[in-house]
């Protein structure tokens, strides 16, 4: 009987946790829409628009190890529910300082900070507690779920913010995030971020341990888990081959095919579905019996895609068929992108220990998005000097390689010993 309540709780969990991200990461995207257009048409200014984007990333590359301890040591739905709280009191200074003394780039810079912080707080917390709000079953649904709302808000967001803006003032867009910041404070209060949990319980006046000792237990503990140390590395180095499709994209969209603008949001839209889709298919399937071959296949998938971006500027082709090309093209990329990374998060999500989930989770997610813009940067200067098309060849051979190389049949054997024999001889083909 106890069983059947924690699971109809564990349910009650899954719908709850996906449309407080919906809510949250659409009200989000809506405001970072307006915030963006409204410093470009104040402005005109490449370089403030340039530094609200470093005031979204340099506090959470900053913040986020630190952040890992927190989601360790202390009370995971405290320090969600907390974060969504300063999200919503960050929007409300926002709005109060509009109304009063007038919107300023200061007050958005500061703004953005606070909401990096907080989004980076929630992001890895929430992470960190999939295992104790669901049960082991169902945790790719649960990835699957919040990849949707992810995408979900990719693609309304978007058209909800281009639709408003020339209806309304911005602080009816401010108003509309605190509303949503309230509603998904609501939701998270009611989750028992323990229900599946399996941390150790520390005993009443036993001491923390501190920050740097954590923090170096985490990189110990790590260096126990070889395949998840190579899940990491492969996904830093696709994080950093991906800043060759991230500027390599639209620069030759928009640069050397002269897209209208129209077009090259179809293709955009084309990516957002394609994640959207492959997504829902997550949701509704079994669990991937061998995921770090199927992701390994899923990111050989994405290299090829990448380097066909260049195809185009190889082959001539007609403005129509280069539409319908990259529509078909970011569709598949999209899904590859839900293909690699929902059976690895699921992987980790099982393999990694409860007590250590933010440390792990922290550290990847910093070191990838400290790789993200050296990578983006670094293309950046690349697609000034060289061809396009053969970046993303080199590219495209780069990832493969370390692909090839990380996920070599040693660590596939570590992961699923049961697909070889005594002798190390793969014995069965692979059940998806």
């Amino acid at each position: 009987m106890e069983e059947a309540l924690k699971l109809k709780r564990a349910t009650y969990h899954l719908w709850t946790f996906t449309t407080s991200k919906l809510i949250s990461t659409f009200g989000s995207n809506v405001y970072a829409f307006a915030i963006s257009f409204y410093i470009l048409q104040t402005t005109g200014s490449a370089t403030s628009f340039a530094t609200n984007l470093i005031c979204n990333i340099l506090p959470k590359t900053l913040v986020g190890p630190f952040v890992g301890y927190l989601a360790d040591n202390y009370s995971r739905k405290t320090i969600v529910i907390l974060s969504q709280i300063a999200t919503t009191l960050a929007i409300c200074g926002l709005l109060i300082v509009t109304y009063t003394i007038g919107l300023s780039l200061i007050a958005i810079y500061v703004t953005t900070c606070v909401l990096s912080l907080t989004s980076i707080t929630s992001g890895i917390t929430f992470s960190s507690s999939i295992t104790g709000l669901v049960d082991e079953e169902r945790i790719q649904k649960a990835m699957s779920l919040n990849q949707m709302s992810i995408s979900f808000a990719a693609i309304g967001s978007p058209a909800v913010g281009g639709l408003l803006y020339g209806a309304v003032s911005l602080p009816v867009f401010l108003i509309i995030f605190i509303i949503a910041s309230i509603v998904a404070v609501i939701l998270e209060s009611t989750m028992n971020f323990k229900l599946f949990a399996k941390r150790k319980e520390k005993k009443e006046g036993e001491a923390k341990e501190p920050m740097w000792q954590s923090m170096k237990a985490g990189f110990a503990y790590l260096k126990t888990q070889p395949v998840i140390m190579a899940i990491i590395w492969i996904a830093l180095m696709v994080n950093f081959c991906f800043g060759a499709f991230e500027v390599g994209y639209s620069y030759v969209l928009i640069e050397k095919l002269k897209m209208a603008a129209p077009h090259f949001g179809v293709t955009e839209g084309a990516f957002a579905l394609g994640m959207l889709l492959m997504s829902i298919y997550f949701s509704v399937r079994k669990e991937v019996k061998y995921p770090i071959l199927v992701s390994k296949r899923g990111i050989l998938a994405m290299g090829f895609f990448m380097g066909a971006t260049g195809f185009p500027l190889i082959v001539s082709m007609s403005y129509s068929f280069n539409f319908i090309y990259y529509i078909f093209l970011m569709f598949g990329f999209g899904s590859m992108i839900i293909l690699v990374n929902t059976p690895i998060q699921v992987m980790m999500q099982k393999q990694i220990d409860d007590d250590y989930k933010g440390r792990i989770f922290s550290i990847l997610e910093t070191m990838a998005m400290a790789l993200m813009p050296l990578g983006m940067v670094l293309y950046g200067f690349l697609y000034d000097l060289f061809p396009a098309q053969w970046i993303l060849l080199a590219s495209t051979i780069l990832l493969v390689g370390v692909v090839i190389a990380l996920a070599r049949p040693s660590i596939i054997r570590m992961a699923h010993p049961e697909l070889y024999d005594n002798k190390g001889v793969k014995v069965k083909t692979v059940s998806q």
